[in-house]
Protein backbone atom coordinates (compact mmCIF):
# COMPACT_ATOMS: atom_id res chain seq x y z
CA UNK A 1 0.00 0.00 0.00
CA UNK A 2 1.33 3.43 -0.86
CA UNK A 3 1.66 5.69 2.24
CA UNK A 4 0.72 9.31 3.07
CA UNK A 5 0.60 11.51 6.09
CA UNK A 6 -1.48 13.80 7.62
CA UNK A 7 -1.03 16.55 11.11
CA UNK A 8 -2.44 19.20 12.23
CA UNK A 9 -0.87 22.17 13.51
CA UNK A 10 -1.82 25.85 15.45
CA UNK A 11 -4.81 26.42 16.95
CA UNK A 12 -7.27 23.51 17.59
CA UNK A 13 -11.29 24.41 15.36
CA UNK A 14 -14.24 22.18 15.26
CA UNK A 15 -14.20 20.33 12.07
CA UNK A 16 -10.51 18.66 12.16
CA UNK A 17 -11.45 15.45 13.25
CA UNK A 18 -14.41 15.49 10.41
CA UNK A 19 -11.71 16.24 8.12
CA UNK A 20 -9.14 13.39 9.53
CA UNK A 21 -11.93 11.09 8.73
CA UNK A 22 -12.94 12.25 5.54
CA UNK A 23 -9.16 11.49 4.30
CA UNK A 24 -8.77 8.11 5.73
CA UNK A 25 -12.11 7.13 4.11
CA UNK A 26 -11.09 8.40 1.02
CA UNK A 27 -7.49 7.24 0.78
CA UNK A 28 -9.03 3.99 1.07
CA UNK A 29 -11.03 4.12 -1.89
CA UNK A 30 -7.85 4.91 -3.70
CA UNK A 31 -5.44 2.34 -1.78
CA UNK A 32 -3.72 4.51 0.38
CA UNK A 33 -2.44 4.01 4.38
CA UNK A 34 -2.76 6.86 6.17
CA UNK A 35 -0.12 7.85 9.40
CA UNK A 36 -1.17 10.46 11.54
CA UNK A 37 1.53 12.45 12.78
CA UNK A 38 1.12 14.11 16.30
CA UNK A 39 1.51 17.40 17.58
CA UNK A 40 1.91 19.23 13.96
CA UNK A 41 5.43 20.09 12.94
CA UNK A 42 6.56 18.73 16.10
CA UNK A 43 6.37 15.26 15.19
CA UNK A 44 9.10 15.98 13.06
CA UNK A 45 11.62 16.88 14.98
CA UNK A 46 11.14 14.70 18.15
CA UNK A 47 11.82 11.64 15.77
CA UNK A 48 15.63 10.58 15.38
CA UNK A 49 15.88 8.39 11.87
CA UNK A 50 18.65 6.54 13.73
CA UNK A 51 16.23 5.56 16.56
CA UNK A 52 13.27 4.03 14.96
CA UNK A 53 11.57 3.45 18.33
CA UNK A 54 11.69 7.20 18.92
CA UNK A 55 8.55 7.28 16.17
CA UNK A 56 6.69 5.39 18.52
CA UNK A 57 4.69 8.37 20.59
CA UNK A 58 4.76 10.37 17.45
CA UNK A 59 2.75 8.49 14.54
CA UNK A 60 -0.34 6.56 14.79
CA UNK A 61 -1.58 4.38 11.82
CA UNK A 62 -5.08 5.78 11.21
CA UNK A 63 -7.63 3.40 9.42
CA UNK A 64 -11.64 3.53 9.23
CA UNK A 65 -12.20 1.69 12.29
CA UNK A 66 -9.60 4.40 14.20
CA UNK A 67 -11.83 7.07 12.98
CA UNK A 68 -15.31 6.13 12.28
CA UNK A 69 -16.40 7.83 15.56
CA UNK A 70 -14.08 11.43 15.72
CA UNK A 71 -16.13 13.74 13.58
CA UNK A 72 -18.76 13.47 16.68
CA UNK A 73 -16.19 16.03 18.71
CA UNK A 74 -14.35 18.56 17.97
CA UNK A 75 -10.61 19.24 18.51
CA UNK A 76 -8.58 16.75 16.83
CA UNK A 77 -6.94 12.99 18.16
CA UNK A 78 -3.86 14.29 16.17
CA UNK A 79 -3.03 16.71 18.86
CA UNK A 80 -1.49 19.95 17.72
CA UNK A 81 1.60 22.40 18.56
CA UNK A 82 2.73 25.90 17.55
CA UNK A 83 5.72 24.59 16.05
CA UNK A 84 8.24 25.66 13.05
CA UNK A 85 11.16 23.52 12.32
CA UNK A 86 12.77 26.10 10.46
CA UNK A 87 12.96 28.89 13.15
CA UNK A 88 14.16 26.76 16.69
CA UNK A 89 15.21 28.14 19.55
CA UNK A 90 18.16 26.45 20.11
CA UNK A 91 17.54 25.12 23.45
CA UNK A 92 14.50 23.53 21.74
CA UNK A 93 16.24 21.70 19.24
CA UNK A 94 16.73 17.70 20.41
CA UNK A 95 20.50 16.68 20.85
CA UNK A 96 20.38 13.97 18.05
CA UNK A 97 19.25 16.29 15.52
CA UNK A 98 23.27 15.92 13.43
CA UNK A 99 24.89 19.31 12.89
CA UNK A 100 24.46 18.98 9.01
CA UNK A 101 21.01 19.30 9.61
CA UNK A 102 21.03 22.64 11.50
CA UNK A 103 21.08 26.02 9.86
CA UNK A 104 21.79 28.85 12.36
CA UNK A 105 19.58 31.68 11.21
CA UNK A 106 20.53 35.48 12.21
CA UNK A 107 18.39 36.21 14.73
CA UNK A 108 19.90 33.79 17.18
CA UNK A 109 17.14 30.99 16.10
CA UNK A 110 17.95 27.64 14.00
CA UNK A 111 16.65 26.07 11.06
CA UNK A 112 15.91 22.62 11.15
CA UNK A 113 14.01 21.88 7.62
CA UNK A 114 16.68 19.43 6.67
CA UNK A 115 16.04 17.23 9.81
CA UNK A 116 12.40 16.94 8.93
CA UNK A 117 13.16 16.01 5.16
CA UNK A 118 14.67 13.23 6.78
CA UNK A 119 12.24 11.88 9.06
CA UNK A 120 9.82 12.44 6.25
CA UNK A 121 12.17 10.06 4.17
CA UNK A 122 12.62 7.79 7.22
CA UNK A 123 8.80 7.48 7.29
CA UNK A 124 8.18 6.32 3.54
CA UNK A 125 5.58 9.20 3.26
CA UNK A 126 4.56 9.50 -0.31
CA UNK A 127 3.20 12.39 0.39
CA UNK A 128 1.49 14.40 3.37
CA UNK A 129 -1.90 16.42 3.82
CA UNK A 130 -1.17 19.83 6.41
CA UNK A 131 -4.17 21.16 7.91
CA UNK A 132 -3.14 24.33 9.66
CA UNK A 133 -3.58 28.21 9.53
CA UNK A 134 -1.33 30.47 7.45
CA UNK A 135 1.50 29.88 10.31
CA UNK A 136 1.41 26.33 9.89
CA UNK A 137 1.20 26.49 5.99
CA UNK A 138 3.64 28.68 5.92
CA UNK A 139 6.29 25.64 6.39
CA UNK A 140 3.79 23.43 4.37
CA UNK A 141 4.82 25.56 1.98
CA UNK A 142 8.41 25.75 2.67
CA UNK A 143 8.33 21.80 2.56
CA UNK A 144 6.74 21.91 -1.03
CA UNK A 145 9.55 24.32 -2.32
CA UNK A 146 12.11 21.61 -0.73
CA UNK A 147 10.53 19.09 -2.97
CA UNK A 148 8.33 17.27 -0.37
CA UNK A 149 4.77 16.36 -2.08
CA UNK A 150 2.21 18.37 0.05
CA UNK A 151 -1.18 19.21 0.32
CA UNK A 152 -3.08 21.77 2.52
CA UNK A 153 -6.36 22.53 4.37
CA UNK A 154 -6.95 26.04 5.65
CA UNK A 155 -8.28 26.10 9.29
CA UNK A 156 -8.98 29.12 11.45
CA UNK A 157 -11.17 30.80 13.61
CA UNK A 158 -10.42 33.76 12.10
CA UNK A 159 -11.09 32.86 8.43
CA UNK A 160 -7.88 34.75 6.87
CA UNK A 161 -5.82 32.50 5.34
CA UNK A 162 -4.66 33.99 1.82
CA UNK A 163 -6.71 31.97 -1.23
CA UNK A 164 -9.03 30.89 0.37
CA UNK A 165 -12.80 32.74 0.99
CA UNK A 166 -13.47 29.95 3.97
CA UNK A 167 -11.31 28.55 6.24
CA UNK A 168 -12.42 25.34 8.64
CA UNK A 169 -13.77 26.56 12.01
CA UNK A 170 -14.95 29.91 11.04
CA UNK A 171 -18.69 29.35 10.97
CA UNK A 172 -18.94 27.50 14.38
CA UNK A 173 -16.22 30.07 15.62
CA UNK A 174 -19.18 33.35 14.64
CA UNK A 175 -21.96 30.50 15.54
CA UNK A 176 -20.74 30.42 19.49
CA UNK A 177 -20.27 34.45 19.30
CA UNK A 178 -23.75 35.03 18.11
CA UNK A 179 -24.99 32.85 20.39
CA UNK A 180 -22.64 34.35 23.21
CA UNK A 181 -23.69 37.57 22.31
CA UNK A 182 -27.32 37.09 22.10
CA UNK A 183 -27.70 35.31 25.57
CA UNK A 184 -25.12 38.28 27.31
CA UNK A 185 -28.01 41.23 26.30
CA UNK A 186 -30.31 39.64 29.01
CA UNK A 187 -27.55 40.62 31.56
CA UNK A 188 -26.76 43.93 29.81
CA UNK A 189 -30.06 44.64 29.03
CA UNK A 190 -31.45 44.00 32.93
CA UNK A 191 -28.60 46.18 34.31
CA UNK A 192 -28.77 48.73 31.67
CA UNK A 193 -24.80 48.79 31.22
CA UNK A 194 -22.82 48.65 27.97
CA UNK A 195 -21.65 45.23 27.18
CA UNK A 196 -18.12 44.65 25.72
CA UNK A 197 -17.18 41.35 24.07
CA UNK A 198 -13.84 40.50 22.82
CA UNK A 199 -13.10 37.88 20.43
CA UNK A 200 -10.68 36.38 18.70
CA UNK A 201 -8.96 37.83 15.70
CA UNK A 202 -5.15 38.67 15.65
CA UNK A 203 -4.74 40.51 12.28
CA UNK A 204 -8.54 40.11 10.12
CA UNK A 205 -11.17 41.32 11.81
CA UNK A 206 -14.17 39.07 10.26
CA UNK A 207 -15.09 37.27 13.49
CA UNK A 208 -16.07 40.30 14.67
CA UNK A 209 -17.79 41.92 11.83
CA UNK A 210 -19.63 39.06 11.16
CA UNK A 211 -20.72 38.00 14.75
CA UNK A 212 -21.84 41.64 15.20
CA UNK A 213 -23.28 42.17 12.06
CA UNK A 214 -25.46 38.93 12.59
CA UNK A 215 -26.08 39.57 16.19
CA UNK A 216 -27.22 43.34 15.44
CA UNK A 217 -24.61 45.14 17.73
CA UNK A 218 -24.64 48.71 18.36
CA UNK A 219 -20.69 49.09 17.43
CA UNK A 220 -17.74 46.52 16.61
CA UNK A 221 -14.31 47.29 16.58
CA UNK A 222 -12.14 45.09 13.78
CA UNK A 223 -8.09 44.96 13.81
CA UNK A 224 -7.87 46.60 10.32
CA UNK A 225 -9.59 50.29 11.56
CA UNK A 226 -7.87 51.94 14.48
CA UNK A 227 -10.35 53.16 16.83
CA UNK A 228 -10.65 56.42 18.44
CA UNK A 229 -11.84 56.04 21.82
CA UNK A 230 -13.87 59.23 22.66
CA UNK A 231 -15.68 58.68 19.38
CA UNK A 232 -16.66 55.41 20.54
CA UNK A 233 -17.68 56.36 23.48
CA UNK A 234 -20.32 58.86 21.76
CA UNK A 235 -21.53 56.49 19.93
CA UNK A 236 -22.13 53.76 22.56
CA UNK A 237 -23.61 56.87 24.69
CA UNK A 238 -26.03 57.69 22.29
CA UNK A 239 -27.27 53.54 21.57
CA UNK A 240 -27.56 53.16 25.38
CA UNK A 241 -30.15 56.41 25.22
CA UNK A 242 -31.90 55.21 21.89
CA UNK A 243 -32.49 51.74 23.02
CA UNK A 244 -35.72 51.36 25.52
CA UNK A 245 -33.79 48.89 27.73
CA UNK A 246 -30.98 51.64 27.85
CA UNK A 247 -28.13 49.10 27.27
CA UNK A 248 -25.65 49.05 24.38
CA UNK A 249 -23.37 46.34 22.82
CA UNK A 250 -19.86 46.52 21.29
CA UNK A 251 -17.99 43.87 19.85
CA UNK A 252 -13.76 43.97 19.56
CA UNK A 253 -11.00 42.04 18.38
CA UNK A 254 -8.30 41.04 19.80
CA UNK A 255 -5.99 42.56 17.84
CA UNK A 256 -7.91 46.20 17.47
CA UNK A 257 -6.01 49.22 18.87
CA UNK A 258 -6.66 52.92 19.12
CA UNK A 259 -5.54 55.19 16.67
CA UNK A 260 -1.40 55.46 17.46
CA UNK A 261 -1.48 52.78 19.71
CA UNK A 262 0.00 49.13 19.28
CA UNK A 263 -1.97 46.28 19.79
CA UNK A 264 -2.07 44.52 23.32
CA UNK A 265 0.32 42.02 23.41
CA UNK A 266 1.75 39.60 26.09
CA UNK A 267 4.57 37.32 26.99
CA UNK A 268 6.94 35.59 24.87
CA UNK A 269 7.08 35.69 21.10
CA UNK A 270 6.09 32.09 19.51
CA UNK A 271 7.76 29.80 16.97
CA UNK A 272 6.40 32.22 13.79
CA UNK A 273 6.56 35.00 16.09
CA UNK A 274 3.74 36.13 17.48
CA UNK A 275 2.98 37.31 21.27
CA UNK A 276 -0.05 36.49 23.02
CA UNK A 277 -3.28 38.52 22.83
CA UNK A 278 -5.93 39.45 24.26
CA UNK A 279 -6.98 41.84 26.91
CA UNK A 280 -7.85 44.92 25.26
CA UNK A 281 -11.56 44.67 25.37
CA UNK A 282 -10.95 44.96 29.61
CA UNK A 283 -8.39 48.27 28.52
CA UNK A 284 -11.67 49.77 26.47
CA UNK A 285 -13.81 48.60 28.88
CA UNK A 286 -12.01 50.29 31.71
CA UNK A 287 -11.89 53.50 29.21
CA UNK A 288 -15.43 53.76 28.48
CA UNK A 289 -16.22 53.27 32.40
CA UNK A 290 -13.85 56.22 33.31
CA UNK A 291 -14.95 58.82 29.97
CA UNK A 292 -18.90 58.17 29.95
CA UNK A 293 -19.66 57.14 34.18
CA UNK A 294 -21.67 54.56 32.57
CA UNK A 295 -21.33 50.39 34.28
CA UNK A 296 -19.59 48.19 31.99
CA UNK A 297 -20.01 44.55 31.78
CA UNK A 298 -16.89 42.81 29.96
CA UNK A 299 -17.05 39.12 28.28
CA UNK A 300 -14.15 37.46 26.77
CA UNK A 301 -14.51 35.09 24.47
CA UNK A 302 -12.08 33.41 23.63
CA UNK A 303 -10.83 29.27 23.68
CA UNK A 304 -15.14 28.74 24.18
CA UNK A 305 -15.28 30.17 20.36
CA UNK A 306 -13.39 26.97 19.71
CA UNK A 307 -14.23 24.12 21.54
CA UNK A 308 -17.29 21.46 21.07
CA UNK A 309 -18.11 19.69 17.73
CA UNK A 310 -18.55 21.41 14.93
CA UNK A 311 -21.72 23.11 13.38
CA UNK A 312 -22.95 21.73 10.28
CA UNK A 313 -21.67 24.20 7.97
CA UNK A 314 -18.01 23.21 9.18
CA UNK A 315 -18.52 19.70 9.15
CA UNK A 316 -19.78 19.74 5.40
CA UNK A 317 -16.68 22.12 4.71
CA UNK A 318 -14.17 19.84 6.35
CA UNK A 319 -15.48 16.75 4.74
CA UNK A 320 -15.52 18.25 1.43
CA UNK A 321 -12.05 19.64 2.11
CA UNK A 322 -10.47 16.18 3.15
CA UNK A 323 -12.17 14.19 0.42
CA UNK A 324 -10.58 17.09 -2.28
CA UNK A 325 -7.51 17.00 -0.46
CA UNK A 326 -6.94 13.04 -0.25
CA UNK A 327 -8.06 13.17 -4.25
CA UNK A 328 -5.17 15.46 -5.46
CA UNK A 329 -2.70 13.08 -3.60
CA UNK A 330 -4.13 10.07 -4.92
CA UNK A 331 -4.06 11.86 -8.72
CA UNK A 332 -0.59 13.42 -8.00
CA UNK A 333 -1.39 17.33 -8.18
CA UNK A 334 0.25 18.42 -4.97
CA UNK A 335 1.95 21.89 -4.23
CA UNK A 336 -1.45 22.85 -3.81
CA UNK A 337 -4.21 24.22 -1.15
CA UNK A 338 -7.55 23.26 -1.13
CA UNK A 339 -10.05 26.30 -1.56
CA UNK A 340 -13.63 27.85 -1.36
CA UNK A 341 -13.64 30.54 -4.01
CA UNK A 342 -16.96 32.15 -4.53
CA UNK A 343 -18.87 29.95 -3.19
CA UNK A 344 -16.89 26.92 -5.52
CA UNK A 345 -14.69 23.94 -4.44
CA UNK A 346 -11.28 24.31 -6.20
CA UNK A 347 -7.54 24.46 -5.71
CA UNK A 348 -4.60 26.83 -5.67
CA UNK A 349 -0.93 26.80 -5.39
CA UNK A 350 0.39 26.28 -2.11
CA UNK A 351 2.49 29.18 -2.08
CA UNK A 352 -0.66 31.60 -2.15
CA UNK A 353 -0.40 30.99 1.26
CA UNK A 354 2.49 33.20 1.58
CA UNK A 355 1.82 35.37 -0.96
CA UNK A 356 -0.30 37.68 0.52
CA UNK A 357 -2.30 38.74 3.65
CA UNK A 358 -6.24 37.95 3.52
CA UNK A 359 -8.23 40.78 5.73
CA UNK A 360 -11.92 42.46 5.85
CA UNK A 361 -12.84 44.50 2.88
CA UNK A 362 -13.11 47.72 5.04
CA UNK A 363 -14.47 49.90 1.45
CA UNK A 364 -17.31 47.25 1.23
CA UNK A 365 -18.05 45.79 4.27
CA UNK A 366 -17.30 48.46 7.32
CA UNK A 367 -18.47 51.81 8.06
CA UNK A 368 -14.82 53.13 9.47
CA UNK A 369 -16.66 56.56 10.94
CA UNK A 370 -19.43 55.16 12.78
CA UNK A 371 -17.56 51.78 13.97
CA UNK A 372 -20.29 49.48 12.85
CA UNK A 373 -21.09 46.62 10.04
CA UNK A 374 -22.46 47.97 6.47
CA UNK A 375 -23.21 45.70 3.73
CA UNK A 376 -23.71 48.31 0.69
CA UNK A 377 -25.34 45.88 -1.70
CA UNK A 378 -25.94 41.95 -1.20
CA UNK A 379 -26.80 41.72 -5.12
CA UNK A 380 -24.25 39.42 -6.94
CA UNK A 381 -22.30 38.28 -3.12
CA UNK A 382 -21.40 34.87 -2.30
CA UNK A 383 -22.61 33.89 0.66
CA UNK A 384 -19.42 34.84 2.91
CA UNK A 385 -19.65 38.70 1.15
CA UNK A 386 -16.32 38.15 -0.67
Amino acid sequence: MRRIGILTGGGDVPGLNAAIKAIVLRARSHGLDVLGLRRGWLSLLEIDPGAPASAEPWVEPLTPERVRTIDRTGGTILHTSRTNPSSMKPEDVPAFVRAQDRAALTDGRVDCTRHALRVLEHLGLEALIAIGGDDTLSFASRLHQEGVRIVAIPKTMDNDVFGTDYCVGFSTAVTRSVDAITNFRTSVGSHERIGVVELFGRNSGETSLFAAYLADVDRALISEVPFDIDRLVGLLAGDRRRNPSNYAMVTISEGAHPIGGGVHESGEEDAYGHRKLGGVGYLVSQEIRRRSGANIMYEQLTYVMRSGAPDSLDRMVAVSFGSLACDQVAHGHTGRMVSLQQGVYTTVPLDMVVAGRKRVDVAALYDAEHYRPRVLDMLGKPMFLY
